[in-house]
């Protein structure tokens, strides 16, 4: 596999993890028991700590990633694996 699609299959799986990342941790104003301001959407979080999510999102990335290639390199699950269609006996 190439450097550039090793590093363009890495994105992919950085952005993926950051919407898998983003939600867990998130606490609204309600459930941190603060007073809202007002305009404010139900749903803002109390305080956002993008460092933390960024560190996260490396982390699953990495290990989503890792997981993949080596599913590449040992082709442990193939694409045989997901022929769904009915096999037909010969001459049939």
């Amino acid at each position: 596999m190439r450097l550039t699609s090793i590093s363009a299959i890495y994105f992919l799986f950085l952005a993926f993890s950051l919407f898998l990342v983003l939600p867990f941790s998130a606490r609204t104003h309600d459930e941190a028991g603060v007073d809202k301001t007002p305009g404010q959407a139900e749903s803002a979080p109390v305080e956002f700590r993008g460092s933390k999510v960024a560190v996260r999102t490396v982390i699953v990335a990495t290990i989503l990633f890792a997981l993949f290639y080596l599913n590449y390199v040992y082709g442990w699950i193939g694409t045989s694996a997901f022929d769904f269609t009915p096999k037909r006996p010969p001459g049939s």
